[in-house]
């Protein structure tokens, strides 16, 4: 079996880091609209402003989160054929990163939002610690403690 050369590498690591991104930008295009449409529904006038600036937080990660996922295509776009596809996985994946960062925050917050509209306080507090708590195990908690696997 012939060897990968570095440039057939790179352009594999760079497709998988774009399926990965589809994958992401689907969940952070539906939070999105749904941040962007609720300030538009009759039930939103009743909110706190407690709520309002959970909202606010929500709404301004996912778009963060928009931007950071959607960057490696328009760095694609502006290195297209100059031999920079290093750069461009290298910069992709922390791209990627933050924007996973960000999906997190606005997750997080839009659960919060919902919780605390709908129960007490300290019912909301629990439920949204429970989800954050599942989503860093599931994201950063087992990643890690798969990648140190077979090391040593």
């Amino acid at each position: 079996m012939a060897r990968e050369t570095e440039k057939e590498r790179l352009e594999r690591n760079f497709a998988e880091e774009l399926r990965e991104l589809r994958v992401a930008q689907t969940g952070v295009q539906i939070l999105f609209a749904f941040l962007l449409t609720l300030p538009f529904t009759a039930a939103f006038s009743r909110t706190t402003p407690f709520q309002r600036d959970i909202y606010l937080i929500s709404l301004l990660s996912a778009a963060t989160a928009t931007a950071l996922i959607i960057a490696p295509v328009a760095f694609h776009s502006a290195v297209f054929r100059q031999e920079r596809k290093s750069e461009l996985v290298q910069d992709a994946h922390w791209l990627f990163i933050g924007g996973l960062g960000s999906l997190l925050i606005a997750t997080i917050g839009a659960v919060l939002l919902i919780t605390d509209f709908l129960l007490s306080r300290g019912i909301a507090s629990l439920l949204t610690g429970v989800t954050a708590l599942v989503f860093l195990l599931l994201w950063v908690g087992l990643p890690f403690a798969r990648r140190r696997w077979g090391t040593g």
